[in-house]
């Protein structure tokens, strides 16, 4: 039997400008704090941002499959200013935590994502290292 494709995937890469969608941010604090990440990010990884869905800014993309079968395709690093706090993507592995995000400073983590309400309370150097060693393990983007 032959998985079907999924129709609620909605993180697949558009042509979106990051810069339109980051002009619907309303919390000026989110956006500050996007453009700073985005600046790290892209200074990291050497690549322009793009969208990912409606409200994701993601870097680079690796494929990947689960021992399901399941398989896709995703960004490497990314980012999303929520309401709540601002999402990152790829630097977090909740089935591997690494000890020094203890030192990042104020933040909450979920099982791949890590959630931080002020950028410029977290160490920037810290999270500039954890983007980088995001990246380094995927390689150069497909």
């Amino acid at each position: 039997m032959s998985e079907t494709p999924r129709s609620d995937v909605t993180t697949l890469p558009t042509d979106t400008p990051v810069e339109e969608f980051l002009a619907t941010v309303t919390n000026e604090r989110r956006l500050a704090d996007a453009r700073k990440i985005i600046a790290i990010m892209r200074r990291v990884t050497g690549v322009e941002p793009v969208m990912w869905g409606a409200t994701m800014i993601g870097f680079g993309s690796h494929h990947y499959r689960y021992a399901s079968g399941h398989e896709g395709d995703t960004f490497i690093v990314g980012l999303s200013p929520r309401s709540a706090s601002m999402s990152v993507y790829g630097l977090y592995n909740a089935y591997d935590p690494d000890p020094r995000f203890e030192k990042l400073g104020p933040h909450k983590v979920g099982t791949s994502c890590l959630y931080i309400t002020r950028f410029d309370a977290v160490d920037q150097d810290l999270f500039e290292t954890f983007v980088r060693e995001a990246w380094d393990r995927q390689g150069s983007p497909c």
